[in-house]
């Protein structure tokens, strides 16, 4: 039989039980009702029409008046269609006749006494036929009860012990296989492929044993016939991992060294005797390079190591290694989630790309110191020019002397930028911090492109708190980053529009903003907005510099301990913000 049939019948047969002993209580329960209703129906209203009669001639003088006779021959009629027990009949009909006796005896005393007698004799003959009957109907009920709850209490105890042995033994026929499925898995988590599972029945469990006892046995194939191909695999990849450049060292969950190649010997000073006979944390106590090295100290930037008398350069890459979990216990026996098998630590060598950046930095400062000397010639030389005592020039030489002249302030900006960036990059830069108010690099930002607004008939609109406290930062690298702020603002804003620039305190730093009308900046570029040379695609129209500005602000304000950043959208236009501490 299937488990699914097997649970149909199950329940079925506990359904039946609750069936059968729900019917059983109502058949017994109505039982009981029909002899309580048959107890106030019948003889209980014959009492009470006897009751009537008897006061009508209790209280009233005889015979009965016309009115008073109405009212007891109505209830001496209810009584007679009453009649429910044995000798009933009889004394009502001799109740009938002896009270039309007592209403037929006109005014003579002694005959009124005697139908009066007669008439009571019967009414109490009524009364104690209906009386006894309620006594006799009461013993019959409460012996009707008596047997109800005895039926009752048999079948409730028949039904406790019917679903009591249900309910222990029934959930065998699904645990008990289960239980068996299991053990099985719990052996195959150890490599135990020969356990095997065997089900007498023919069902769902016997299926899956069969598909247990089919997988067990391929696991078992594959582990005889992989493990010389996993050894010569792993062979492969530690001559990989030993011939590698690169100093690869690899650490297990239990912090113990599973491979580390020559390369990695040799820069972290450490023997094959120590890796053997010690762990990570022996190693560790005499060697701070590698106690640095595994506790992610030296992760992301560049660090120096002097190998073989020569400064050298690596940078720490780190990986941590998620195979799935198949043992089990208690209360897991069926843990697969993934967990940590341990890290590997690569330190990568880029002494040769740090000498090329350096390079690349004095090159770039030599080059821009250089440019520099000659471009303010360029620049002193225009002046003279322009100046009408060194003689008259025309229209088109005018022009052709503002080109050359804006040329060479474009020429200077990417010197100077070139020449910031070198500091920046050869950790030559110099931060004269002081005090200041938050207003002065306010006010000197925005008288150095003041008149760049004004020929724009751009409206530069200042926001800012009141008390505001000092900040601690070099007022010249600041000013410097709140110009070119508003410098791109500018330039980018349409003519006759307006360029807030907002300070507020924000309790430990005070953040300085400017926000633009322009078109906004799409959100794929803004995180590459702060990066060298990088510059927003354009038409042409608004593009110029270099794509220096954005970069050394990054750096001048990082280096104050400041903060940096941007919010934009297409057709919102732009902010540009900036945190310096208190």
């Amino acid at each position: 039989m299937r488990v699914k049939n097997k649970l149909r019948l199950g329940f079925g047969f506990l359904f039946l039980v609750v069936m059968f002993f729900g019917a059983s209580s109502l058949f017994y329960i109505n039982q009981i009702s029909n002899s309580a209703k048959g107890i106030l129906k019948d003889n209980y209203e014959s009492l009470s029409y006897c009751r009537e009669m008897r006061s009508l001639l209790d209280d009233n003088s005889l015979p009965l008046a016309p009115a008073l006779d109405t009212k007891f021959k109505a209830a001496l009629l209810k009584e007679q269609h009453n009649i429910t027990e044995k000798g009933e009949r009889q004394a009502a009909d001799s109740l009938s006749a002896t009270y039309n006796v007592l209403q037929a005896s006109g005014g003579s005393d002694s005959k009124i006494d005697t139908a009066v007698k007669h008439v009571r004799k019967y009414l109490r003959v009524v009364e104690v036929i209906n009386m006894n009957a309620i006594v006799r109907k009461n013993d019959m009920a409460r012996t009707s009860v008596d047997e109800s709850l005895t039926v009752l209490g048999f079948a409730s105890l028949l039904a406790f012990v019917i679903l009591f042995t249900f309910a222990v033994n029934f959930p065998g026929f699904i645990i008990n296989p289960l239980n068996r499925l299991l053990t099985g898995i719990r052996a195959i988590g150890p490599r135990n492929y020969k356990e095997r599972i065997h089900f007498n029945k023919d069902d769902e469990f016997a299926e899956v044993g069969n598909a247990f006892n089919e997988m067990a046995e391929r696991l078992n194939e594959w582990e005889n016939s992989n493990l010389s191909r996993i050894m010569s695999e792993k062979l492969r990849i530690e001559t990989i991992i030993e011939q590698m450049h690169d100093a690869i060292i690899g650490i297990n969950e239990k912090q113990e060294i599973l491979f580390i190649n020559t390369a990695a010997k040799k820069i972290l000073s450490i023997n094959s005797d120590k890796i053997v006979s010690g762990t990570v944390a022996s190693i560790s106590r005499d060697n701070d390079l590698f106690k640095s090295i595994i506790n992610d100290s030296k992760a992301g930037k560049p660090f120096k190591i002097v190998v073989d008398g020569k400064d050298s350069y690596f940078q720490l890459e780190t990986r941590e290694i998620h195979v799935p979990n198949m043992e089990s216990n208690i209360s897991r026996p069926l843990n697969i989630a993934k967990t940590s098998a341990g890290k590997v630590y690569i330190l990568r060598n880029i002494t040769e790309f740090k000498e090329r950046d350096e390079a690349k930095t004095n090159f770039i400062a030599t080059i821009s110191h250089e440019l520099k000397t000659p471009i303010s010639s360029i620049k002193m030389s225009l002046k003279l020019m322009k100046d009408e005592r060194v003689g008259q020039m025309n229209a088109e030489q005018q022009q052709l002397l503002e080109h050359i002249n804006d040329d060479s302030d474009r020429l200077l900006k990417i010197t100077s930028e070139l020449l910031e960036l070198s500091q920046v990059e050869t950790g030559n830069i110099q931060l004269n911090f002081i005090p200041v108010d938050p207003t002065k690099i306010v006010d000197y930002a925005i008288e150095s492109v003041n008149f760049q607004a004004e020929q724009k008939g751009v409206k530069l609109e200042v926001v800012k708190d009141d008390n505001l406290p000092d900040v601690n930062a070099d007022v010249e690298k600041t000013a410097w980053v709140l110009v070119n702020f508003l410098s791109n603002a500018l330039r980018y804003s349409s003519e006759r529009s307006k360029v807030v620039i907002a300070v507020k305190n924000k309790g430990t730093e005070v953040e300085f903003s400017v926000t633009d009308t322009g078109k906004g900046i799409d959100e794929k570029y803004q995180k590459r907005l702060f990066d060298r040379y990088f510059q927003v695609p354009t038409d042409g129209q608004n593009k110029s510099g270099s794509g220096l500005g954005l970069a050394i602000s990054k750096d001048f304000i990082e280096a104050q301990n400041g903060k940096i950043w941007l919010k934009s959208a297409i057709g919102e236009g732009s902010t540009f913000a900036f945190s310096l501490p208190v």
